[in-house]
């Protein structure tokens, strides 16, 4: 690895971790700053995962192991095309808010609220099911049945298992008669 494709990838990460840093805020206007600086740090990962720099992709006047590889351009060109598209639109949403509330911060939605409360009332019935264990009193999961409880629960354990009651005629399984 050379110094400068481990310096883009430094600047890459740097780029990213900034860039989830401020997606994690609260006011629109860093989040779209966030999702911008993370397009350019993936747009640098993908400038460096392209290789070493060449002579231009056109054909019939360069040698072809010459020439640079033009699917990263390509990827890095749509990916600033969407990225400015969605930062447009994000910071026109976040103009928007500012005009009708003062601030541009994402405050929680009620329906939010209430999901919350019901996910934290739903985990603490859970809880207090799995530790009572008042679903299943009756059995005792550390002991093994043996041959005299499957008797006294009315159970034949002498009886073959191939054998099944039998079948609609008075015949049995194997054939034979009632």
């Amino acid at each position: 690895m050379t110094v400068p494709s481990l310096t883009l990838l430094i600047v890459a990460g740097v780029l990213v971790g900034a860039g989830v840093y401020l997606l994690l805020e609260r006011t629109l206007t860093r989040i779209f700053i966030g999702l911008s600086l993370m397009t350019h740090g993936i747009n640098v990962l993908i400038l460096a995962s392209g290789g070493p720099a060449g002579r231009p992709p056109l054909l019939g006047g360069e040698d072809p192991a010459a020439m640079a590889d033009p699917l990263p351009q390509a990827m890095m060109l749509t990916s600033i095309v969407l990225s400015l598209g969605t930062t447009a639109f994000g910071l026109a949403l976040a103009y928007r808010s500012w005009k009708l509330s003062g601030h541009d911060e994402v405050v929680d939605d009620i329906e939010d609220r209430v999901l919350a409360q019901r996910a934290e009332r739903a985990a603490a019935l859970a809880d207090d099911e799995a530790a009572t264990g008042t679903e299943d009193a009756g059995i005792d999961y550390d002991t093994e049945d043996t041959e005299a409880d499957l008797r006294a629960d009315g159970l034949d354990v002498d009886a073959p298992d191939a054998q099944e009651p039998a079948a609609a005629g008075g015949q049995d399984v194997n054939g034979g008669g009632a």
